[in-house]
């Protein structure tokens, strides 16, 4: 089966109707045969288009992108994304990079950013567990409330209106486990 040309376009807002012609005029100029296009900010947590995309990539098939940031909202979604791919057996394109993950030079970039993506967190929870120390060193630090703790006395003041536990998670937003936690405690 011959392998498809995928390309995907996404723009932050509706009004970018400019930024969005020009990555589709890009995308077929770089030969793409599919192209998936949204809308939408990239801080969304849902991306149809882009999980479509994905989902009908195949094996050999090619993936193109104007720029590394309409596809990836943080170097851990684009090695998110990257995985996947390369489980797929697809190769990513990104052409204002010029990188193709399909050439020896293509593989070392994508896996230079996955690198200093992941040396850039190890870095911020290092210094996360240092400022926890710290804090608790000055006396400062207590954790975070368990959210069901702070409901406790709402999970015994429905229980006893004779609420059951599932009209309870649903009235306080709390797992069935924090609500029988919270009721057992009182056994």
């Amino acid at each position: 089966m011959p392998s498809t040309v995928i390309g995907y376009a996404r723009t932050s807002t509706l009004d970018q109707t400019y930024g969005l012609a020009a990555q589709l005029r890009d995308l077929q100029t770089a030969g793409c045969e599919k192209v998936f296009q949204e809308q939408l900010s990239s801080v969304d947590k849902q991306r149809p288009e882009l999980t479509r995309a994905v989902e009908y990539a195949r094996e050999g098939d090619v993936f193109v992108v104007t720029k590394l940031d309409r596809l990836a909202r943080s170097m851990a979604d684009l090695v998110k994304i990257k995985d996947a791919f390369e489980a797929k057996g697809v190769t990513l394109k990104i052409l204002n990079l010029s990188i193709d993950t399909s050439t020896p030079t293509g593989k070392l970039m994508m896996n230079l950013l996955g690198s200093i993506a992941e040396f850039e967190r190890e870095i911020m929870l290092e210094r996360q567990r240092e400022g926890i120390a710290k804090a608790k060193e000055d006396g400062k630090y207590r954790g975070r409330a368990p959210t069901a703790q702070r409901k406790a006395d709402e999970v015994r003041q429905l229980k006893a209106e004779g609420k059951t536990i599932d009209q309870i998670v649903a009235a306080l937003e709390v797992s069935r486990s924090s609500v029988f936690r919270i009721l057992r405690a009182d056994d």
